[in-house]
């Protein structure tokens, strides 16, 4: 398999952080989507950013910005549409994708998802995680290894009205990659202003 390409998904409305965008609050000096971005470059063959809006806002990451293709935010499954579309114009086969909120995910993402996918006709892995209490397995919808050969059948899922990533996945026999929770949780985002001091506390252990 070809190195992917990633995408940021930046595409959310960040509702329980009065609005605005989470990437571009600051987290140790520079943003959290700066965070994203040094971790998630080493791992990809190129970046873009899906967002939604004035795309100069993100005019200092350098970064392609794609828009959902489908109307009235519809969730992260339009991110990865706006990406796979992208990555096609690009002769790629697979993108990954990172949120622009989780600035602690593992440096070893893309190797594990692409691992995982051996032996599939259609590259397909979300990441997930353990909960240490539980023992729950949790799928972490936001990072996944997506092929660009679903992407009109994603399309036409979105129109019809589909709106759970798990849902479209399960659709396709997509496969889990699990990753290790030592210390924090590697999939952490920021999703309130109490989230983003406990990341700022996490930034300096």
């Amino acid at each position: 398999m070809k190195q992917p390409l990633g995408v940021i998904l930046a595409g959310g409305r960040a509702t329980r952080m009065g609005g605005g965008d989470k990437g571009l609050l600051d987290l140790d000096g520079k943003s959290i989507l700066s965070h994203v971005m040094d971790r998630l470059a080493p791992q990809v063959a190129g970046l873009a950013l899906n967002a939604n809006g004035d795309t100069t806002r993100f005019a200092e990451t350098g970064l392609p910005v794609l828009s959902d293709s489908i109307a009235e935010f519809p969730g992260p499954l339009a991110g990865v549409l706006a990406g796979l579309d992208w990555a096609a114009e690009q002769g790629a086969e697979t993108i990954v994708t990172a949120a622009a909120d989780t600035p602690f995910f593992p440096s070893d993402l893309v190797s594990r998802l692409t691992s995982k996918a051996d032996g599939m006709a259609h590259p397909l892995v979300l990441a997930a995680s353990r909960d240490p209490d539980s023992g729950k397995l949790w799928r972490q919808p936001t990072f996944g290894l997506w092929p660009v050969s679903l992407r009109d059948d994603l399309r036409a899922a979105l129109q019809d009205g589909l709106r759970k990533v798990v849902m479209w996945t399960d659709r396709h026999d997509g496969r889990l990659a699990e990753f290790p929770v030592t210390g924090i949780d590697p999939f952490f985002n920021v999703n309130t202003p109490g989230d983003l001091a406990q990341a700022r506390a996490m930034a300096n252990q």
